[in-house]
This record gives structure tokens, sequence and C-alpha cells, in this order.
């Protein structure tokens, strides 16, 4: 989950930057398309038959699922401010930790909870310099993604009981990029030569993230990982200096302080209850 957490960094990096250069859309096509040219090598090596789901309606429900969240959320981002969008989408992990209890009826930790909580709170604090008022119905466009991000990643968690975190990161690659084909096809502009080759590295990076990730699901419980999540705000804000000079604030630096303190609590908790289990 913590190497997760730095790919995707790096790839919103790179995201973010083509975004503003091509249709949002487009950007989403040819990032999830990249990420299944990267598969293909692997894919052929081992065989067609080594990629072939054991439930194919659960891969197809997870690339609707997580195309319908895409949506939602580049349809609101142009129109939501920054510090509102960061703090909009740690709201995904509660969504997360909840649907765990109900669907996947996890067993209800509140030392989980209270970390999750806690992270939460150190998002605040660093975002609540730039949150206002002004009732921005897009806002509640970007809320809306957060809980179909959260499903998708709970049918990825219920998929790692059948299925291998190299298979359902192929199909979520085929999924989407087939989801999402029709609305580029809407929005088409040819990338320019330095642009595909930014793509591919969206591919890679895109591709190493959600295998991490799917196979942190694979090993631990889905709640237990979601407290590390918070701790992409502090890659955010190293990428966001190295890359583009922005100086963390004081809110940054406190609510990176809570935020880690909150991570480091419950890593070491879990680690000390698997050791005594």
């Amino acid at each position: 989950m913590l190497a997760s957490g730095l790919l995707f960094t790096g790839l919103n990096a790179l995201l973010r930057t083509l975004a503003q250069q091509l249709d949002p859309f487009v950007a989403q096509f040819l990032r999830y398309a990249a990420g299944l040219l990267v598969m293909l090598p692997f894919i052929l090596r081992a065989g067609l038959a080594a990629y072939r789901p054991k439930g194919m309606g659960g891969q197809l429900w997870r690339g609707a699922v997580h195309t319908a969240g895409l949506v939602l959320w580049f349809i609101a981002v142009p129109h939501v401010p920054l510090a509102e969008m960061v703090a909009l989408g740690f709201t995904t992990p509660l969504f997360i930790m909840l649907g765990a209890v109900l669907i996947l009826r996890e067993t209800l930790v509140p030392a989980r909870w209270a970390a999750a909580l806690v992270g939460f709170a150190g998002v605040l604090v660093v975002v609540s310099p730039g949150l206002g008022g002004g009732g921005n119905p897009y806002a509640l466009v970007m809320l809306a993604s957060a809980p179909l991000f959260a499903a998708s990643f709970l049918i990825t968690k219920a998929l790692t009981r059948r299925d291998s975190p190299a298979v359902i990161v192929a199909w979520q690659a085929i999924g989407v990029t087939m989801f999402t084909l029709p609305m580029a096809l809407y929005a088409w502009t040819w990338p320019t030569p330095l642009q595909w080759a930014l793509f591919l590295a969206t591919g890679v990076l895109g591709s190493a993230g959600h295998f991490c990730l799917t196979r942190g699901y694979s090993l631990a419980d889905i709640s237990a990982t979601q407290p590390v999540k918070f701790l992409e705000l502090i890659w955010a804000s190293l990428m966001g200096f190295a890359v583009w000079g922005d100086v963390p604030t004081h809110t940054t630096l406190l609510g990176g302080a809570v935020i880690f303190a909150a991570t480091t609590w419950i890593a070491r908790r879990e680690a000390r209850a698997r050791a005594r289990a």
C-alpha cells in the first residue's frame, strides 16, 4: 500500500500535466490503454489462459463502476478548487471502510476507524486554508465519485479471493479502456510524440501502482490498509515541491505530521496483532 501511494503520486503528477494539454477524457482513455499495452508482454508470455478470470462478470462490473467514478471526477475537475478536490478525494477511504464492514463482513476494528478519522483530520488541517463556502454544485459531483471509487476497490478486494493481482490489473485496464473509448473518440485529438511517451510512462506507473494496491488487498483486510492512503498527501506535497516548487505551508507540515503519526501507529498495531495471531 505504501508503494502504491508513491507510484500513484507520480502517476497523478504526469496526468495533471497531460490533462492540461489534452481533453481529460482522451487523457484518461490513453492512460488505461497504455496500461494495457504495458501488461500485454506479460499476458503473451504467460499465455491468454493464465489471464482468464474465474468470473468475467466481476471484472466487467469493476471496470464499469471505476469508469463511472472517473466520468464524475473529470466532469468536476475543471470547476473545483485544488484544496477542495484533495479533501473530497480523501473521503474514499472512509467509504471503503464502511463498505468493508457492511458488504465484505470484515470485523469492525475501532483502532482502524480511529486511525482513519485522525488521518482525515490531518488532511483537513492541510486543506482548510483553501476551503471556502459557496455551494459549488460541482463539489457534490466530485463527492459522488468517491463512493463509486470505493465500490470499485471493494469489488477488487472481493476479486482477490479468486483471481491473482496480475489478472485483476489486466482486466481493469481492458475494462476501463473499453468503457472510456466512446468518450475519448468524441473529443479526440492526436497526442504529440512526447505526450505518447508520457502516456507510456503513466501505463507503467499505473499498472505497477494497481498491482501493489491489489496485492495489499489480497494480504490484509481492506479496512486495515486505508489509513496508509492518507500518506499520499505527504507524497503529493513533496512532489509539488520537487516538480513545481510549491513550498509546503505550516498547515501542510502540521497535517502531514498528524497523518504520519496515525498511519505509523495503526501499522505497528496491525503488525503486532498479526505477530500474535
